[in-house]
């Protein structure tokens, strides 16, 4: 089975290591100044003859209150007004990329993230919409994955009847802990009622997949207390749950530098929730996807890891990697055929590009030969747990053993531990080496350094 894991502390503790998770190869960490806009419209030449189909990011900094684990770009305000310039520039940002696709390419992935997409008011977001559908071929079927970040805090039956109307069809929901003592020391005080109520707003109303998130290693947190939420959250019956590590990193994020280090749970307390979260989860039926990624046997991501076609880009795993990834609004990532590149992550900066007529690129990366080659084997080993050595080398016209030399005696050391089976024709990755996969991708990272290493989160 796929989502078979074996759980073994010893091989945990040694392979437990800082490093990417993936959305992209290579990283976003490689991305440099000399990506501009040309380089975007160049690249979405080639997508528009090619007619190859869409995916949109729009990013919404906007939250009223600072969460202190935060580490996304984002914007704390009580003042609604301040969403009104923004809103503005993104709408100049559509209107550019817009010209620049052909009305054929179909959207057939929307997200809104942020921040706190449901900040803006419902004025705002049905204006919004409407300017999506000016600038760009949006699916009125509900055929497509149109979907939303939600604060439950933020949102209820009348924001969820609208958002339906305007076509969303997925939610995601961010929860991380329900804990009330948890909830003071991160600044998030949300009841289980007012998650219930959106998740039970977003059953009546035919959305089609519900997410829930969660956060292990966060303040005050034990594995007593993190059960009991993962108890009450399975109650809830979300089609998906992300589990995710907290990363403590207060150098980088200065929300988290209100977080009392005192009070975050040590390395074996950590361990100790994950193993039980995923007990928890496995006994209730839902199926380990990958990378901190649950869902329910029923749901397209599980669906799409069975038969081979489950794919990872900056949204996370999804069922849409073949289209190219537009990133409209501030700190956006775009990925189109080899391209990658990001908007501006200062807001103001974002701003008065656009206003004076320009595109607010500011940097990314073009996939050479070698990146194409490993992103390729990282794509299928952190979707699938397996490697095809011949379906590689007849990609990219490569002997998989004598390109990946270098690589080999980790390879050994691996296969010896009991993470992989390392066969002449490929690899699997076993029960004990799944939630380990991250490490093993790491091998067939060209850019990966012990000094650059230290900037990710850890694996478990």
């Amino acid at each position: 089975m796929l989502d078979t894991i074996q759980w073994d502390t010893d091989l945990i503790r040694r392979y437990d290591q800082a490093g990417p998770r993936y959305t992209s190869y290579p990283t976003a960490m490689q991305f440099h100044g000399g990506i501009g806009s040309f380089d975007l419209l160049h690249a979405l030449r080639d997508s528009r003859k090619a007619l190859r189909p869409l995916s949109l990011y729009l990013h919404l900094p906007f939250c009223a209150n600072i969460c202190y684990y935060c580490a996304c770009n984002k914007v704390i305000t009580k003042d609604r007004g301040r969403t009104l310039p923004y809103l503005l520039e993104l709408e100049r940002e559509m209107e550019v990329i817009g010209h620049h696709v052909d009305k054929r390419q179909r959207i057939e992935q929307l997200h809104l993230g942020g921040g706190t997409p449901t900040f803006l008011s419902h004025d705002q977001l049905r204006q919004l919409m409407a300017r999506l559908r000016q600038h760009f071929t949006l699916l009125d079927d509900d055929s497509g994955d149109y979907s939303i970040e939600i604060d439950p805090r933020e949102a209820d039956w009348s924001t969820m009847g609208l958002l339906r109307e305007l076509g969303f069809n997925r939610v995601s929901l961010g929860v991380q802990d329900l804990d009330p003592d948890v909830q003071r020391a991160i600044n998030r005080l949300q009841s289980l009622e007012e998650t219930r109520a959106i998740v039970e707003a977003a059953r009546t109303l035919q959305f089609r997949s519900v997410n829930i998130d969660l956060i292990y290693g966060l303040p005050l947190q034990t594995a007593e207390n993190f059960a009991h939420t993962v108890q009450q959250v399975i109650a809830l019956q979300p089609d998906r749950l992300s589990l995710f590590n907290y990363a403590h990193l207060p150098e980088r994020f200065m929300p988290q530098r209100r977080i009392d280090s005192r009070q975050l749970p040590g390395a074996a307390e950590k361990l100790a929730m994950l193993q039980g979260s995923i007990e928890q989860l496995s006994d209730a039926g839902y199926r380990y996807i990958g990378m901190d990624h649950f869902a329910l046997p029923d749901d397209e991501l599980a669906s799409a890891q069975e038969d081979g076609s489950l794919q990872r880009n900056f949204q996370g795993y999804t069922t849409h990697g073949h289209c190219d990834l537009i990133g409209l609004g501030v700190s956006a990532i775009s990925q189109v055929g080899d391209l990658y590149c990001q908007n501006a992550t200062d807001l103001a900066r974002y701003q008065e590009v656009l206003a004076s007529g320009q595109l607010a690129v500011q940097r990314g990366l073009l996939c050479n030969e070698d990146d194409r080659v490993r992103r390729a084997v990282i794509q299928q080993l952190i979707c699938h747990f397996q490697l095809d050595f011949a379906d590689i080398e007849q990609r990219f016209a490569i002997d998989f053993r004598s390109y990946f030399k270098a690589t080999w005696p980790a390879l050994q050391q691996m296969a010896r531990d009991g993470l992989i089976a390392l066969r002449d024709d490929g690899i699997e990755v076993l029960p004990a080496g799944r939630l380990l996969v991250r490490s093993l991708c790491m091998l067939f990272d060209h850019y990966l350094s012990e000094q650059n290493q230290q900037r990710f989160s850890r694996v478990i």
